[in-house]
């Protein structure tokens, strides 16, 4: 007598699985974190609205920011620029305790506008303050949490949001995709995603609540802001043009190479993490899974190879020019423009080229 057959077991996420629990239904609209400090507000918050924006389209929902903040600082100029970047709407909380970045206050105040207006994704900027309020917002909420992600969609079958990120130390892409739990969270670096352009003619709604928390109760407190005397020394996330050197270089002379072509074009330097880990340069240079996300006009990679821990950095920018002496590297998979040689011939030469380029428009003008 034969074995009875088995039944057919459907793979995790498919079928069933996908059904959203009933009392999750009730969860619509696109959120975005606008993270502001000291009167300005931090441009991944723009970068994230237009976005939430293209997301919000697909599932025929609004989007909202969320800004909170003390009572004297500008959160209604600052809902007004959300307006112009895509928010259909803004929460608003003030509150002297919201007064500079704190963990405690910030995630009550925005579990508390979670749990009461019931978004089903958040967005946030994978910063220093972000992150930090992202996982503890994630906890408390016992939700899930996609942190760096490089692209975000909607799945077509669940409606669900559908988070790209780099995992096994960037050698693959995995989606990630929260199922049976809402809000769906995510963070995105700065630079990741496009700027979008500014609309002043759009406006929007201004929802108030409270906060409803007592100062005496909070652990820590906000003694003082000691601004980094470096912090904007390097600014590779918004430089237009970076070229960037990588352990094809050999050694440190020659990765000297970059520096002055970086100088001559008026761009950034960028490096690889393998060029930071040797001690060439500084970390704040490294572009790539594991430092900056870049979006120059022009990148120029010179000795680098394209692996896809250094591609994730810089992939979006405008225009890709790689030197390398490997015709079959990676890079040129990707890059627009490729040149196949050394790059301690090739950099020179470029130099040389854009200095002579650059003195004779200068005549020109003179």
């Amino acid at each position: 007598m034969s074995e009875p057959t088995p039944p057919i077991k459907k793979p995790a996420g498919r079928g069933r699985n996908l059904e959203l629990p009933e009392h999750l239904k009730a969860y619509k609209g696109v959120w975005v974190f606008i993270e502001h400090d000291r009167g300005h507000v931090h441009s991944v918050s723009w970068e994230l609205l237009g976005a939430a924006r293209k997301l919000a389209d697909q599932l025929s929902v609004p989007v909202s920011g969320v800004l909170l903040g003390g009572p004297d600082e500008a959160l209604d100029a600052f809902a007004k620029e959300a307006f112009s970047f895509g928010a259909d709407e803004c929460h608003i909380v003030r509150d002297p305790i919201l007064k500079g970045y704190r963990n405690e206050p910030f995630t009550k105040g925005l579990t508390d506008l979670v749990n009461k207006y019931q978004p089903e994704i958040m967005l946030l900027g994978a910063t220093t303050m972000g992150r930090d309020l992202a996982g503890s917002v994630a906890t408390t909420l016992q939700t899930g949490l996609t942190a760096d992600c490089t692209e975000l969609n909607i799945d077509g079958t669940s409606r669900a949001l559908a988070a790209t990120r780099p995992t096994f130390g960037g050698s693959l892409l995995c989606t990630i995709m929260t199922l049976a739990y809402r809000p769906q969270m995510a963070t995105v670096r700065p630079r990741v995603m496009a700027m979008p352009r500014a609309d002043t003619t759009r406006s929007g709604s201004i929802v108030e609540d409270t906060l409803g928390l007592v100062e005496a109760n909070i652990v820590t407190k906000l003694l003082a802001f000691i601004p980094d005397a470096t912090s904007n020394k390097i600014n590779l996330p918004y430089a237009d043009v970076i070229v960037s050197g990588g352990k094809g270089l050999k050694n440190p002379d020659n990765f000297a190479l970059v520096f002055e072509l970086a100088r001559v074009l008026g761009g950034e330097v960028g490096a690889t993490r393998p060029v930071v880990q040797a001690g060439w340069v500084e970390a704040e240079r490294q572009v790539g899974q594991t430092g900056k996300t870049v979006r120059p006009k022009l990148y120029i990679a010179a000795g680098i190879s394209g692996a896809i821990q250094h591609r994730v950095g810089m992939e979006s920018s405008d225009v890709i020019v790689a030197i390398n002496t490997d015709p079959n590297a990676p890079i040129f998979d990707f890059a627009h423009y490729g040149i196949v040689g050394n790059a301690m011939q090739v950099l020179p030469a470029l130099t040389n080229a854009f200095a002579a380029h650059f003195q004779a428009r200068a005549r020109q003008a003179a």
